[in-house]
């Protein structure tokens, strides 16, 4: 079976300094990294809704890449500093990205995530057609 790293200019960085895949096609599969709210760029934003719009954007920029969109997802797992206090915020943020069928979906609460202040992270599979 064939694997390709999927690998967005813009997300070269990951690839380069932290070895890893942004995303990373097996058969039929697009497996996405963990993306957290930093700008590509790595700025970190204060504020919730930019964080997790920057989330998604990152995923937006893999998908794409593989010739794919959000219509594509079906499984995504988010992690978040204070789930229930964004919960109702990351729902709005994310009814602006995912299609129908919808993707299945799991939010979980964590401690931390290595980049000091960010409230969230998110990772997805998709499935080429």
């Amino acid at each position: 079976m064939r694997r390709d790293a999927i690998v967005p200019d813009e997300l070269k960085s990951y690839y380069d300094d932290w070895r890893m895949s942004p995303g990373h096609l097996s058969g039929d599969h697009l497996f996405l990294t963990g993306f957290t709210g930093a700008g590509a760029d790595g700025v970190l934003s204060s504020d919730p809704e930019t964080q997790m719009r920057n989330a998604f954007d990152k995923i937006g920029m893999v998908l794409r890449e593989a010739g794919l969109d959000f219509g594509a997802l079906v499984e995504m797992t988010s992690y978040h500093v204070g789930l229930r206090d964004n919960l109702d915020l990351f729902k709005s943020v994310r009814a602006d990205y995912v299609r129908e069928p919808y993707p299945a979906w799991t939010a979980i609460e964590v401690a931390g995530f290595v980049q000091d202040g960010a409230i969230v992270e998110i990772r997805a599979v998709a499935r080429k057609d």
